[in-house]
């Protein structure tokens, strides 16, 4: 039990059975509470699989890193030769270094079985959403893919648990906290509340469309109409709230994103 329901609780100055049940019997008279959803087998089944890329894709993170500091130990840098994959640059600058050949390939040789597990997961990630309606025309919204797609569709599972597409922003903790309290009325940094990895993907997606999205896109030049008053950072920050949105709006409607401004009423 969490919030206010356990608050109400420990009101009680004696905890006993008894009085837990009183305190729930009164909880429930009075609405003091809020239903949580059950997720679907489906929706486990696809958490787990985004659950288990991300625990692959950290791993070989740290393994990279590991690798890059043992090389610049050596005054070796990957970093200095572009164009090559990672563990290309690496065995080019292990040549006639034996002193690091008991080190370095071990590892590396782990960092490359990690991205092949990767590519596995990422295989059935992308089976997952082409056998998905709802998955397919969501990403008809500009910076988002398969990853973030299914992140969001197993968060939401289903769109009318929210009344008003606004809300699946605070669901996914994209609001700013606020603070009110007599002539004090403040507002804070977003409050990261619910699933932290579909919050993630939703960033990503909103630094993709101001970075690497080209075409003409009303959506673009509303955060960067933020970003020109409030910095770049809010603007991310919006445009993923704003993402969140109107992915739900079009999870209700069933009308894939249209680029064009939409008409005010």
């Amino acid at each position: 039990m969490r919030g206010e329901p356990r608050a109400a609780l420990k009101m009680q100055i004696n905890k006993t059975d008894q009085n837990d049940a009183e305190g729930l019997a009164q909880i429930m008279r009075t609405g003091w509470y809020r239903p949580v959803h059950v997720k679907s087998f489906e929706a486990h089944r696809a958490r787990a699989l985004l659950g288990a890329r991300s625990q692959l894709v950290g791993m070989t993170t740290r393994l990279s890193n590991t690798i890059r500091g043992v090389l610049k130990t050596f005054g070796l840098l990957p970093g200095a030769m572009r164009g090559l994959p990672f563990d290309r640059r690496v065995v080019c600058l292990l040549d006639d270094r034996v002193d690091l050949a008991a080190i370095v390939p071990p590892l590396l040789a782990a960092w490359r079985e990690l991205r092949e597990q990767i590519k596995v997961l990422d295989k059935s990630i992308h089976a997952i959403v082409k056998h998905n309606a709802t998955c397919r025309l969501l990403m008809s919204v500009p910076g988002i893919g398969a990853l973030s797609v299914l992140a969001y569709v197993s968060t939401v599972e289903e769109p009318t648990r929210f009344a008003r597409s606004r809300s699946v922003g605070a669901h996914l903790g994209l609001t700013p906290r606020r603070y009110q309290s007599g002539e004090i009325d403040r507002s804070g940094r977003i409050s990261r509340c619910g699933d932290s990895l579909a919050r993630t993907l939703m960033y990503e997606a909103a630094v993709i469309i101001l970075s690497r999205v080209k075409r003409a896109l009303w959506l673009k030049d509303w955060a960067l109409a933020i970003a020109k008053r409030s910095g770049a950072g809010k603007a991310r920050i919006a445009l993923a709230r704003k993402l969140a949105v109107i992915l739900h709006s079009i999870w209700r409607s069933g009308q894939p994103f249209r680029w064009t401004a939409p008409v005010a009423a």
